[in-house]
């Protein structure tokens, strides 16, 4: 019985890890279908990131309530987790608590700690649950959410409450067999553990048999628990618990609302005030002008995309959102992560990408949501994981404008008076320092 136990938990870790490494290869895949982009200056900078960003979450400690219970999540679920080394190891060599008899009393501080962890993730799960379902809080029950999203966010909030209480129960379960000198439990006994030891009345009128079976059951949910977590994170918005840490180190060191220009454009201008700076030969094409769709986007938005957690702290600051204009600077961000997914489809059935007659612009991302957006960067200053909605924002609208010469009259206008008179405003260069004359 024990070897078939063993036997079954190697077959499910197998393929729990094929089918985790297999996604992640596809989002791999998909995040290099963008342009490449140099991102590896100033490396100190980018530690501070790391370290601030991702691992201290600086940026959610603007509202310290919230910060401390995500941090209570984030914190708990990961170090909790630690103890699956344990029933990994435990299931390929059929023990029970490898790790006790080595560790000694620190053993029994290690699970204290992780049971006090537990009971915060639930407190904090919980209350999320309810700022999510009850109270409605408006970044949460925004259109942007309808559907998979809303429920994406719920599944999650409810598998780490079944977690945790599993873990719970399983020590409990498993420290009643110990004190009941159960062979197999009472081996490597760790006595009771700090949290778990008040579920005891609730399993003690359990006979030996009926406990194991408990024991047992909470022990195989609880790790089966752990590889279906593994394999629904590359579906779900939770893959930011992966992603925030490159996405962090990649942040845009730029000051903030400084614009990329684009070379070939700043060439053309130059050529055409100049023209003696033009080098002799056929000169090479221009590149498209920004981007229809995510093979035009950098691989770093792409992988923004990917780290968006879906909080909508971006859209809650944006100014055109909250005056009830189209744009979401999150749903700019989910979009992208749709169209990366329908072309990571596309590529999977055909081997390469053939044209599905779509594009992120128009078809995902429409011209009014771009053309909100007002380049006020709150989206970017808000993002607790350092997403760029508005570097996308920037190359599709830069597609519309220079490709398809589609704007508003008004930027026609000043686009006019800008190429020929070097000013938005239409009065000619000549006549610039006529105001002086009035004063």
């Amino acid at each position: 019985m024990q070897l078939a136990q063993q036997i079954l938990f190697i077959f499910l870790s197998a393929v729990s890890i094929w089918l985790f490494t297999k996604k992640v290869k596809e989002i791999s895949r998909n995040i290099k279908l963008g342009r490449d982009e140099d991102i590896s200056d100033n490396k100190p900078q980018r530690w501070k990131n790391l370290l601030l960003l991702a691992f201290g979450q600086k940026k959610m400690f603007r509202n310290p309530l919230v910060a401390v219970l995500h941090f209570f999540v984030y914190a708990g679920f990961v170090i909790i987790n630690i103890e699956v080394l344990e029933i990994v190891l435990d299931g390929i060599f059929g023990t029970h608590r490898m790790f006790s008899p080595v560790l000694g009393g620190f053993y029994t501080f290690l699970i204290n700690s992780f049971e006090v962890l537990a009971l915060l993730v639930l407190v904090s799960v919980i209350i999320f649950l309810i700022r999510r379902n009850i109270i409605k809080l408006k970044r949460f029950v925004s259109k942007d959410l309808d559907g998979w999203p809303r429920s994406d966010a719920n599944y999650i909030l409810l598998i780490e409450i079944v977690l945790m209480s599993l873990f719970l129960f399983l020590n409990a379960s498993d420290t009643l067999l110990q004190a009941r000198g159960v062979e197999h439990y009472a081996a490597h006994p760790t006595g009771n553990f700090i949290i778990s030891q008040y579920l005891h009345p609730l399993l003690n009128g359990i006979g030996n048999e009926g406990l194991q079976i408990i024991e047992r059951g909470c022990w195989w949910l609880h790790i089966v628990g752990i590889f279906a977590f593994l394999n629904y994170l590359p579906y779900s918005k939770h893959l930011h618990i992966v992603l925030a840490f490159p996405n962090a180190w990649y942040a845009n060191l730029q000051p903030m609302g400084k614009m990329e220009n684009m070379e070939s454009i700043q060439k053309e201008v130059l050529y055409a005030m100049q023209p003696e700076l033009i080098p002799a030969g056929e000169q090479a094409a221009p590149q498209k002008f920004g981007a229809k769709d995510i093979m035009d986007l950098s691989w770093k938005n792409l992988m923004d995309a990917y780290s968006c957690t879906e909080c909508g702290r971006c859209s809650a600051a944006c100014p055109a959102n909250q005056t009830g204009k189209l744009l979401s600077p999150r749903k700019i961000m989910m979009d992208t992560r749709d169209r990366m997914e329908v072309v990571g489809k596309n590529i999977n059935t055909n081997k390469e990408f053939k044209d599905d007659g779509k594009s992120l612009l128009h078809d995902y991302i429409s011209v009014e949501e771009l053309r909100a957006c007002t380049t006020c960067n709150a989206c970017v200053q808000e993002c607790p994981v350092s997403i760029n909605p508005l570097d996308i924002i920037l190359e599709l609208r830069r597609y519309l404008v220079m490709e398809e010469s589609n704007s508003p009259q008004e930027w026609a206008g000043m686009f006019s008076n800008v190429e020929n008179n070097f000013a938005p405003w239409k009065f000619s260069p000549d006549e610039r320092d006529k105001w002086v004359e009035e004063v």
